[in-house]
């Protein structure tokens, strides 16, 4: 890995991090509070390809393990990741990982249909599959009632689908970071 790619990995662990400082925005149809933090993942993915994106998010997750308080709120330390929410967590390197390579899938024909699926899908279909499978074990309810109760946060999701998407096209129109074609 050259210094540059450290210095994205790094650069995009921080962003992550001061998303964590937004306090979080209530929405007032279903009064869930949404927080910036998770658009950190989909913009890892987006703007730095598979390899930067994942290994970015798990930088992050590594320094929120040892106890830095990074997470939205203050919190961190091992604790918070193996409570209810932690596959959330676990699940944005995977959803980095995998937004960042169907964005190289599609580098050479990206625009904002399948810019915005591809974060879509990685950031709340397989974000979502990995998190409500852990809230459904850890808090010992069904699946189906874990994703129900997972619903209300589509919303702030879907836009920031749309943020990470607007972000990830004008990225590559200026200085495009993922420089392999798939």
């Amino acid at each position: 890995m050259k210094t540059k790619d450290i210095v994205y990995v790094a650069l995009f662990a921080a962003l992550t991090a001061v998303l964590g400082l937004f306090p979080p925005i209530t929405l007032p149809v279903t009064g869930v509070p949404v927080t910036a933090q998770s658009l950190g993942p989909m913009l890892a993915g987006a703007i730095l390809g598979a390899r930067r994106g994942g290994l970015s998010i798990v930088l992050f997750l590594v320094l929120v393990a040892v106890g830095l308080p990074l997470l939205s709120g203050g919190r961190g330390g091992f604790g918070v990741m193996i409570g209810v929410t932690g596959g959330f967590m676990f699940g944005w390197a995977i959803s980095a990982f995998v937004i960042g390579l169907l964005i190289e899938k599609f580098w050479n024909r990206l625009n904002v249909f399948n810019a915005a699926l591809s974060i879509a899908f990685g950031g709340i279909v397989v974000l979502y599959a990995i998190g409500n499978a852990w809230v459904a074990e850890v808090a010992e309810i069904s699946y189906w009632q874990a994703t129900v109760g997972a619903a209300p946060f589509l919303i702030g999701d879907a836009i920031k689908v749309a943020i990470a998407t607007a972000a990830c096209l004008a990225v590559r129109r200026a200085y495009p970071l993922i420089s392999k074609a798939g």
